[in-house]
């Protein structure tokens, strides 16, 4: 299994036009993303999320990496490293480990046959936020690919990744980020912070350099 590292940015035309110099455009894609959680919001507080994405379920889990060493530390304050798993019964045996409260004593993998509505219902789970992306994809060297990523609320957000397998080395994908970002000149880096209500998701950013 893969392990995805990354680092998110906010992104204008400016990054728009490097990119199309120095990279390679793989591509442009739209999608609808629909993310779930409890009432209690127990997953994405965790800073887990579950989402459908044309039709097909995906769980993007952090990974524990430790404390960075002191010459490392900044290139890994700005990367963050997600496992994304695509298979429904591992997802949902995940995602109850989470879950307080869940309805019912029926095996998750067993309602992984019926429909959406009766594993959501008995994890207890609901959609808390749905929007549609465009998403322009970029390969530099070294295995590096950029998205620019436009939701239909209007925010604008870059990402860089690196791919390395599962126990690979976080360090040299981290490198490969942080060159990759000095190519695309001063970026602003941020997490997102979602502040959840019962009918609205406010996205927040937290600015560091």
């Amino acid at each position: 299994m893969s392990v995805e590292v990354e680092r998110k940015f906010l992104c204008s035309e400016d990054t728009l036009k490097i990119l199309e110099k120095i990279g390679v455009c793989i591509g442009q894609r739209e999608f609808q993303d629909q993310y779930f959680d409890s009432p209690g919001f127990e997953l994405t507080l965790r800073d887990i999320w579950l989402r459908k994405r044309k039709g097909c379920w995906e769980l993007k889990c952090p990974i524990s990496t430790g404390e960075p060493s002191e010459e490392q530390s900044l290139a890994a304050k700005l990367c963050t490293q997600y496992k994304e798993i695509t298979n429904l019964p591992e997802i949902q045996q995940r995602v109850k480990k989470f879950i307080k409260g869940t309805r019912g004593d029926r095996d998750t993998e067993t309602a992984s046959l019926q429909e959406d509505e009766l594993w959501l219902s008995q994890l207890n789970l609901v959609c808390f936020a749905e929007f549609t992306t465009v998403r322009r994809s970029f390969t530099l060297e070294e295995g590096v690919q950029i998205d620019l990523d436009q939701a239909d609320f209007g925010y604008h957000v870059g990402e860089i990744e690196v791919l390395i397998p599962e126990g690979g080395d976080v360090h040299s994908a981290q490198e490969k980020i942080r060159n990759a970002a000095q190519k695309l000149g001063e970026l602003i880096a941020f997490k997102l912070i979602m502040t959840l209500t019962s009918s609205t998701v406010v996205i927040c950013d937290m600015m560091f350099s």
